[in-house]
């Protein structure tokens, strides 16, 4: 009888084990764990990069810290391909991405998003001298036009630009010396990111006078989660809303504007 008895309470107690185990939400596995493993693609200024001295800078990166610090947590920062964020997230491989994300119908079958905290336009940037050459439509007809991989602005070129030809590669640097080089007319990018490349260029690229309409491109930047992480998305929002009605969020975004050399830019 007491073997029996043993037994059963054993049983009893590695099913409630088991069932506090299973229970584990994926924020108390974060603070469990004591660090969060966000997910970026550090050539993006001035949302996220490298500095002089290789450490990773940036308003995206500051609003990780934020998240990581409400959280309670180790934030560990993760360099990676822009394409490989999202089904790293959704694998579990990180915890979150933060990397400029637009949030997309197609994106949100795969992963949740946060609330957004910036909308943003976007920018061809050219070659020095085209910035009146290209500046409609026709003019850009028959003709490469660039965007990073995996990117909302591939598919602006394609939905927008349908009589040119997409060309893709895995980073903006690259596609700036494409520009300058003359291969490809130019490339689509956040009007921040394309401020900083003109400021940092030596001359060699300047910003088209060609603009997109509202309708067409007014892109909206959020956090990237896997699904059913409810916890850790209401942790995220509430960073998120706090951060955006303040203030400080917008005080990042400037202060790493400047840093990285983009004299003006527009939202």
């Amino acid at each position: 009888m007491k073997k029996i008895l043993a037994s059963l309470l054993t049983a009893s107690l590695l099913v409630s084990l088991s069932c506090t185990v299973m229970a584990e939400t994926p924020l108390e596995k974060i603070q469990a764990a004591g660090k969060i493993k966000v997910g970026t693609e550090a050539t993006y200024p001035p949302y996220e990069y490298l500095d002089d001295n290789a450490e990773m800078v940036g308003c995206d990166i500051w609003l990780a810290k934020q998240i990581a610090e409400a959280i309670g947590v180790e934030l560990e920062m993760v360099d990676m391909g822009f394409d490989g964020i999202i089904p790293a997230v959704a694998s579990g491989q990180i915890d979150m991405g933060l990397a400029a994300f637009t949030v997309t119908p197609e994106r949100a079958e795969v992963i949740d998003f946060s609330n957004q905290y910036e909308v943003s336009r976007q920018l061809l940037i050219v070659k020095a001298g085209n910035a009146s050459v290209y500046a409609d439509k026709e003019s850009l007809s028959g003709l490469k036009v660039g965007a990073q991989l995996g990117t909302i602005q591939s598919n602006l070129v394609e939905s927008a630009l349908p009589d040119c030809e997409l060309f893709e590669l895995p980073t903006y640097p690259e596609l700036g010396l494409e520009t300058i080089n003359g291969n490809i007319a130019g490339f689509v990018v956040d009007s921040a990111v394309g401020e900083s490349m003109v400021a940092a260029s030596n001359g060699d690229l300047e910003v088209s006078e060609f603009e997109f309409t509202a309708e067409e491109a007014s892109f909206g930047k959020a956090a990237v989660l896997k699904k059913e992480s409810a916890d850790l998305l209401d942790a995220v929002n509430e960073v998120i809303d706090r951060v955006v009605e303040d203030g400080s969020y917008q005080a990042a975004y400037d202060e790493a504007v400047a840093a990285s050399g983009v004299e003006e830019a527009e939202e």
